[in-house]
């Protein structure tokens, strides 16, 4: 079994059970299918959450990983321009490839709250679809 069909059956075997669980407590005037299906939902939206949430982190990383690589290269490019012409004070120099490090650390902060703030929408959407599937389900039928 692929990693893709394990993700999506652990979530389905759960709601299998949890169906089995609550046919045995039938309760009248409750649409099990619908209270099976929201919460079926609610499993995929924090599965995709989830998801979202491990795509960002690894784009971060990624991201950590070239700064890290081009400040390592300018410093280095540095030192060896700064050796060879004998310059004793290299302030202006380390100050720009400073700059340059805070900026991207800036853009780094930027993007991982741009994923906090993606993925408590997607969750917070997913809350006003519950209280509205709670409202339905809680209605008098005809």
């Amino acid at each position: 079994m692929t990693k893709a069909n394990a993700d999506q059956a652990a979530p389905a075997g759960l709601m299998g059970d949890f169906g089995k669980l609550v046919e045995q407590f039938k309760l009248p005037g409750v649409d099990l299918g619908a209270v099976l299906e929201a919460r079926r939902e609610d499993l995929q939206a924090l599965a995709a959450a989830n998801r979202s949430a491990l795509e960002d982190m690894q784009a971060l990383g990624r991201k950590q990983a070239e700064m890290l690589q081009s400040a390592m290269q300018e410093l280095q490019t540095l030192a060896q321009q700064l050796s060879s012409s004998g310059a004793a004070a290299p302030t202006l120099a380390v100050q720009q490839v400073l700059q340059r490090t805070f900026a991207s650390m800036r853009e780094l902060a930027e993007v991982a709250s741009k994923s906090q703030t993606d993925a408590f929408a997607r969750m917070a959407e997913r809350v006003q679809q519950n209280l509205q599937e709670v409202k339905t389900l809680l209605q008098p039928k005809p």
